[in-house]
């Protein structure tokens, strides 16, 4: 078992169980989630103790595999190789607030979405907290700087691995490990409707975004098989009560794709929908896929689709594109070298 998939309490247990004083929990947690990958580098730690994790567990971060740099904005994709050789994807970007990194939650991915690569292979396997962890860990030594903002936005769908997320969440934003704030991390979610309701009981004030890209069951279920099992009704009374709980505002992520979502009947029904609700919409204009066939709106026709929005009252941005040479935008990541 990877010692960084314990969440402080199950490390304490351990720790307690073998012998050893609690207060060594905090001083291992720490090294763990500093970005270590031995019990050796564990300076603090008695030698005895160190052999005894080294026999109980291993401390594996992904290793880089391949590593690109985008010549238009210095965007960075990370393919991450993770212990049994399965491949998997992270995007490193820069805002005028630092750096922001894009993470996969699973490899490959179930959900079937129209417009992304990461599904065209089904799912593999689920990511460990660690793993899921590792990816900004691994960035942050690969790069020599700290990561700011986390967005699980990458390989997977957060939600259909949801324990996982739950200890990846509270482990990064402990204060003896990586000591993120919850308010600078985001989770995207295709819209599974029950999890939706069940994370806004566990109280962990990330900012959510949900993948809606359609007004209508009729053109969702077109866009994304998850529609047909749980309609707009569902997730739209799941958003409320989200908010209800939480009272954080939800972003909705629609891609435009040309000829199915982006006329003017569409921003009137998407503003119908999301009216009276405390959200905006993040417009993104469908990015290329060589196995699909979508066709992305202009420049025009997205800042048409935007106007009509905000005139209705709905509160729209674009989102900045970056990563465009080396197929690291929105929809564009997958699980092999493709």
């Amino acid at each position: 078992m990877n010692l960084g998939d314990l969440t402080k309490s199950e490390l304490k247990e351990y720790i307690t169980s073998i012998g050893q004083k609690a207060f060594r929990t905090g001083q291992i947690f720490s090294w763990i989630h500093g970005g270590i990958e031995s019990p050796d580098e564990m300076t603090n730690i008695p030698i005895p103790l160190r052999q005894k994790l080294s026999e109980d567990f291993e401390i594996f971060l992904p290793t880089v595999y391949k590593k690109l740099v985008s010549k238009l904005d210095g965007t960075v994709k990370y393919l991450f190789k993770l212990s049994d050789g399965n491949i998997i994807e992270s995007v490193v970007m820069d805002y005028h607030h630092g750096k922001s990194i894009c993470i996969s939650s699973q490899v490959g991915c179930r959900m079937g979405c129209s417009f992304c690569a990461s599904t065209l292979h089904g799912l593999e396997r689920n990511l460990s907290p660690f793993e899921i962890e590792g990816q900004i860990l691994r960035a942050q030594k690969d790069l020599g700087e700290k990561i700011s903002n986390v967005v699980i936005m990458g390989i997977g769908e957060p939600f259909d691995n949801y324990d996982n997320i739950i200890k990846f969440l509270k482990n990064i934003n402990d204060e003896s490990g990586v000591n993120m704030g919850y308010r600078h991390i985001t989770l995207s979610t295709c819209g599974l409707a029950d999890r939706i309701r069940d994370f806004a009981d566990e109280e962990i004030p990330i900012n959510l975004a949900i993948s809606l890209h359609a007004p209508t069951d009729e053109v969702r279920k077109g866009l994304m098989p998850v529609a047909k099992a749980y309609s707009l009704e569902k997730l739209m009374s799941a958003c409320d009560y989200y908010f209800e709980k939480t009272h954080r505002r939800i972003t909705f992520e629609y891609a435009l794709v040309k000829g199915q979502n982006a006329s003017f009947g569409e921003a009137k029904r998407l503003a119908e929908l999301l009216r009276g609700k405390n959200c905006h919409v993040n417009l993104i204009p469908v990015n290329p896929v060589t196995e699909r066939n979508n066709i992305r709106t202009n420049e025009k026709e997205t800042r048409d689709f935007q106007r009509a929005l905000e005139s209705m009252g709905i509160n729209a941005t674009i989102r900045r594109e970056l990563g465009a040479d080396i197929n690291a935008s929105c929809g564009q990541l997958r699980n092999n070298e493709l």
